[in-house]
């Protein structure tokens, strides 16, 4: 199986790929990919912001290509942003995620999930009651007689009936057989995982997976399902990837593909609502707003703090970007202007993953209004780094200007 290594936001690096397969990853958009103009048989690869593995397999390759991009978040603290983001008031507030040694994504994943699935099942299936519809022979529950009209045309039997089933076929248990499923058809998971994920399929045998592109069953949290929580949070995150099935050609697509762009902006705005717990201030987030009158123009940023009584305060926009030397992006202002101006709010947050300095604000002219740019630093501890997002949040409450 041939292996290409890529580096998250790294420059583009030549390959010697099937065109097929270059194609299908440029098709799929996995990564930016296209021929080398001078070498034929060369391809150009640029990973974006998804990271994870994919390969790529069909009847005329001779062997899969996997494709394994790298993000440059180390992996825990990646996984402390998976983990907050999934669950900020779980039982573990840290957000921490156990991923053993691993330092790969999707084998770091299928370990923590695996773990959970393990913790959650320990003390046997959670039973629950589930609707059921069907057609019987004898009265169950309550007959329901629409059905019954339009299906039998007056005939006695069978009956068309709505009944609660105590089963272990739930919402609960449906999702963790559904992740998996889908890990064991992933490349790059250890032997070992997987050799435990088979035991926990045949422990979860008589449950129904859920059919891929189907939206998940809902389950609410309670004291009966509290040891599955943990394990139903990562299973959502394994199901909810940004992975292609197919492609264009005949070939297949299948992998687990993480957003950082999607993460990041998670763990700003779900960090931003937990600092405001407990205070009078509330936030919105993503919610929808328009521009223009007309109400033909639609903006949904990321979170919009609210004063007590209401009304608006600040606007909040999480972007995964770095400063570079000559400094962010001036379409991020110009975005957040937009923000301000359609709110009539004096002060917008821009969050960036990391600056050249925590802080800087821009006065713009003739409007009154102010941009603040906030940088947080990845790379340090979980406590660090939350300590920051509070330092953000004080800033919104407050009203800092230059």
């Amino acid at each position: 199986m041939a292996t290409v290594e890529l580096v998250e936001h790294a420059p583009a690096t030549g390959h010697f790929l099937p065109d097929a397969v270059g194609r299908a990853l440029a098709a799929s958009r996995v990564v930016d990919a296209s021929p080398d103009p001078y070498t034929p048989g060369r391809w150009l690869l640029r990973a974006g912001s998804k990271v994870g593995a994919v390969s790529v397999d069909g009847p005329d390759l001779a062997s899969p290509v996997t494709v394994r991009i790298t993000p440059k978040v180390p992996i825990a603290r990646l996984f402390f942003l998976l983990g907050y983001s999934l669950d900020p008031r779980g039982g573990r507030r840290d957000g921490q995620v156990d991923v053993a040694e691993h330092q790969d994504l999707l084998p770091a994943l299928a370990h923590a999930v695996e773990r959970q699935i393990e913790r959650a099942l320990r003390q046997g299936l959670l039973q629950g009651y589930r609707e059921t519809e069907e057609s019987a022979l004898v009265v169950r529950g309550r007959i329901r007689e629409t059905d019954q009209i339009r299906r039998r045309f007056g005939a006695a039997l069978p009956v068309e009936v709505t009944y609660d089933e105590f089963t272990t076929d739930i919402a609960e248990n449906r999702i963790l057989r559904s992740a998996v499923e889908r890990l064991l058809r992933l490349p790059g998971v250890p032997r070992e995982v997987r050799r435990r994920l088979l035991h926990h399929r045949l422990r979860l045998a008589g449950v129904t997976p859920i059919v891929r592109g189907q939206v998940l069953p809902t389950w609410h949290p309670s004291r009966l399902n509290a040891r599955y929580q943990q394990a139903l949070h990562l299973a959502r995150a394994v199901l909810s990837d940004a992975s292609p099935e197919h492609a264009p050609g005949g070939l297949r697509i299948d992998g687990y593909l993480l957003n950082m762009n999607k993460l990041f902006e998670d763990f700003v705005t779900i960090a931003l609502r937990e600092s405001l717990r407990g205070t009078d201030f509330g936030c919105r987030l993503q919610a929808s707003h328009h521009l223009d009158e007309a109400a033909a123009i639609r903006m949904k940023p990321d979170l919009v703090l609210y004063r007590p009584d209401g009304t608006p305060l600040a606007v909040v926009d999480a972007k995964y970007k770095a400063e570079k030397r000559d400094g962010y992006p001036g379409a991020d202002l110009y975005q957040m202007l937009a923000y301000c101006t359609a709110l009539g709010l004096p002060e917008g947050h821009l969050v960036y993953s990391k600056g050249n300095e925590p802080h800087a604000a821009h006065r713009v002219r003739n409007a009154g209004i102010v941009i603040h740019q906030h940088a947080l630093d990845l790379d340090q501890t979980p406590a660090a780094l939350l300590a920051d997002v509070a330092s953000v949040s004080r800033h919104m409450r407050t009203g800092l200007s230059v």
